[in-house]
């Protein structure tokens, strides 16, 4: 079996959305001087999808969204011409040329992003070659079902918050992470407003429910500094992403409080990037997304590494790659979940593109051992509501 070519294709949303709040999440870009709320404008409407045929009529589906317009030029230019005409089982030194011939000017970012596509794409024709899904070559199940946590309640309306919580506690959901919406640019006002929020969800869904708090990489250090001891009391299971991502060392001291779990790798990559947090105590949860890190052959050992430092791995955003991974390894106890939505910020289009993504059951989520490979396929009733970029 070899593979015989590669398809990418920017698939760019143009039906309806539901415009984001100002203030529905913070984030980096809080702390620069704008005439506008960035997050007012913020969203990724477009989706790259990676399809890699072999020679015997096998066809992987691998996906993109960090970029995708760049990600699949990255793709087209540099590492199709890398993988074709290569068996893909020899997955190991597919992925060792793609991350060694772009390493001088990619190994993080969205070329990293561009090789987790394709790589995906590889595991998926590796399943359906022997007929089983892809947590079963990774490990098998290691889960009855995988426990998910309800993920999309953004900073808005404290009582719309609130009714949203309840919503989903009523269908059987027992942990939930909000969004923080203010930061060290709108001063104490920011901080009264962060601790109403926190406060208001943590009225609806009380104290034996888990509450994961998301900063969305929008504070400081000496701003986290002053807000952890605050929020010590609501008793959240992480604090996710207070700094940028390349303030290792502060991650690190804010871990060290001991006062809340820090969470993050959403924006790391590899295993080296891996290695550098976690032998900097810099956070209790690892949280990679498998469509960014490098594909599930860089996940699979990020996973192998988390296990022997006893740190959880609970990956970003849902979706089929991340929950076989999650399947698969005792190293994930549980993982993220956003509901199917309107289209929004943008994490709703996975909905939209790909059918078989498991629905959320009473707090849980399912794969089928009947399923070969990723599970997924390319969704035909919303196509005409995407410009799609060959």
């Amino acid at each position: 079996m070899k593979i015989k070519s590669v398809r990418a294709r920017v698939f760019q949303w143009k039906g309806k959305t539901v415009p984001p709040q100002g203030n529905f999440c913070s984030n980096a870009m809080d702390l620069v001087y704008s005439n506008t709320e960035s997050m007012s404008t913020f969203r990724f409407h477009s989706w790259t999808v990676v399809e890699i045929e072999t020679d015997d009529g096998i066809v992987g589906i691998g996906n993109v969204a960090l970029a995708p317009a760049i990600a699949k030029a990255i793709i087209d230019q540099y590492l199709t011409p890398l993988v074709v005409g290569q068996d893909p089982w020899d997955y190991e030194y597919l992925w060792q040329r793609m991350y060694r011939a772009t390493h001088a000017w990619g190994r993080k970012g969205v070329t990293m992003a561009a090789i987790s596509a394709i790589d995906l794409a590889i595991w998926d024709i590796l399943g359906k070659s022997v007929n089983k899904p892809v947590f079963k070559l990774l490990g098998g199940r290691t889960k009855e079902k995988i426990p998910c946590y309800y993920s999309k309640l953004y900073r808005g309306d404290l009582k719309e918050m609130q009714d949203e919580a309840q919503k989903f506690m009523d269908q059987g959901f027992t942990a939930f992470k909000m969004r923080f919406g203010y930061g060290p640019a709108h001063l104490q006002h920011g901080v009264k407003e962060n601790l109403k929020s926190v406060e208001a969800i943590r009225e609806v869904i009380g104290y034996d429910n888990d509450l994961m708090l998301e900063c969305y990489m929008g504070w400081n250090l000496e701003y986290a500094k002053r807000m952890l001891p605050k929020l010590a009391k609501y008793e959240p299971r992480w604090l996710e992403e207070p700094v940028i991502a390349d303030d290792i060392d502060g991650y690190a001291e804010l871990n060290a409080m001991n006062i809340i779990p820090i969470s993050g790798g959403e924006h790391e990559f590899s295993l080296y990037g891996f290695k550098q947090l976690l032998d900097k105590k810099a956070v209790s949860v690892v949280q990679y997304d498998t469509n960014r890190v490098g594909g599930i052959t860089a996940a699979h050992k990020i996973n192998a590494l988390c296990e022997a430092y006893s740190v959880p791995v609970i990956p970003h955003a849902g979706q089929m790659h991340n929950y076989h991974l999650t399947m698969s390894t005792l190293a994930s106890p549980m993982a993220e979940y956003f509901p199917i939505f309107d289209v929004e910020v943008g994490n709703e289009l996975f909905w939209y593109i790909f059918d078989g993504e498991p629905i959320a059951d009473n707090g849980f989520l399912q794969l089928r051992d009947d399923v070969p490979g990723l599970g997924l396929t390319l969704k035909t009733e919303y196509l005409d509501q995407f410009d799609i970029i060959e």
